[in-house]
């Protein structure tokens, strides 16, 4: 008892040097709960400080940790800048760039439409190994610590979660779902849990790469799913949010628009009793994450699929638009705005008192004090 005790601690301490700092956003949600909470602060009507040109459209979500901001971009090329928005290095991953990347330990681990997962050195650019899936990757990866050994976590167009180890890039499993893999999977406990198009709640646990639970949510989840103990929230492209208790294997409450029924492609974000997402519909919600209750809705103005983001009190959303917006945490109501002009698809990276964010025009901004 006395050692699985110490393996359960030494577990959880291995997954929390990695973890998100005031100053880091390594991955596309802040967590690997994807949680969509930064710890850092944000002035309330933050300035535009730089921009920085890439070759095509953006539409994966910026990352940041150890003073280094990375974008994927549709020219196939990863760009890491520093801060300042100076260009460190570039990387030509061979293929379109739709997925985020994930920053770990030094590394930075990104996937292209090829299905091509790739390790590179975040100090210099250089390729530390890749790794083959059968089909495009447009999620981000998640990864998790057990022992001595980090395993990164990505889904592919060719219906498998896959499993590598984070320093050799080496196969560990692959669980095979029923359909796309479209959204990054949550890391909770030892288990990675993800929705895709086959409608299904995949619960697998991470060690072995065997399925612990299938729950039938009942349609294509186009996002990926914020996790809190044994809770799940989803999005489907019918247009219902809702809570799945994964103890119980079913859904325990759901929401869906009287008249819309638009899809959700956006992430949830969620902090205290407050769970936050968005519609298709140009509206943000928040909903009571215990009952399901709406508390107050933001309407944006055009349809929306990048994450909300939540800091303190705060809430971060960018429409189709290209719209970026903070409203309070508390009632929705808009503290500020700015217009970009070009529509925003994924959220933002936020970061020692910075937003970080990419536009559909092939430019990264950058807002702060």
């Amino acid at each position: 008892m006395k050692k699985l005790l110490l393996q359960l601690i030494l577990i959880f301490v291995a997954n929390q040097i990695f973890a998100q700092t005031p100053d880091s956003w390594p991955i596309f949600r802040g967590d690997q709960n994807l949680k969509g909470v930064a710890k850092t602060t944000i002035p309330t009507s933050p300035k535009l400080l730089w921009t920085f040109e890439t070759g095509d459209n953006i539409k994966s979500a910026p990352v940041v940790a150890n003073g280094k901001v990375v974008i994927g971009s549709t020219d196939g090329f990863v760009y890491c800048l520093d801060t300042n928005g100076k260009l460190l290095w570039k990387f030509d991953s061979g293929n379109v760039i739709e997925a985020p990347a994930l920053i770990l330990e030094n590394v930075v681990y990104v996937g292209n439409l090829d299905g091509t997962l790739l390790a590179l050195n975040l100090n210099s650019g250089e390729k530390l190994w890749e790794y083959e899936t059968d089909n495009q990757i447009i999620g981000s990866a998640n990864w998790w610590t057990d022992g001595n050994t980090t395993s990164i976590l990505v889904g592919s167009y060719d219906y498998y979660l896959h499993c590598v180890d984070a320093k050799t890039g080496k196969m560990r499993w692959q669980y095979e779902s029923d359909n796309f893999i479209n959204g990054a999977a949550s890391c909770s406990n030892g288990k990675a849990m993800f929705g895709g198009c086959d409608g299904f709640l995949h619960v697998v646990d991470i060690a072995t790469g065997k399925v612990d639970k299938k729950i039938d949510v009942a349609t294509y989840v186009a996002g990926s799913m914020t996790v809190e103990n044994d809770k799940v929230y989803i999005g489907d492209y019918d247009g219902r949010f809702f809570q799945v208790d994964t103890k119980e294997e079913k859904t325990t409450w759901t929401w869906e628009h009287e008249s819309t029924k638009l899809q959700f492609i956006a992430s949830p974000a969620l902090i205290g009793n407050k769970v936050i997402t968005a519609n298709h519909n140009k509206f943000l919600y928040c909903f009571d994450k215990n009952s399901g209750e709406k508390l107050w809705e933001y309407n944006t103005g055009k349809h929306v699929e990048a994450s909300p983001v939540i800091v303190k009190d705060k809430v971060i959303i960018a429409n189709m638009r290209g719209d970026l917006a903070i409203v309070n945490l508390s009632d929705g109501k808009l503290v500020w705005t700015y217009e970009i002009g070009s529509q925003i698809i994924s959220n933002p990276a936020v970061a020692s008192g910075k937003i970080f964010v990419g536009a559909y025009d092939g430019n990264m901004y950058c807002f702060g004090n």
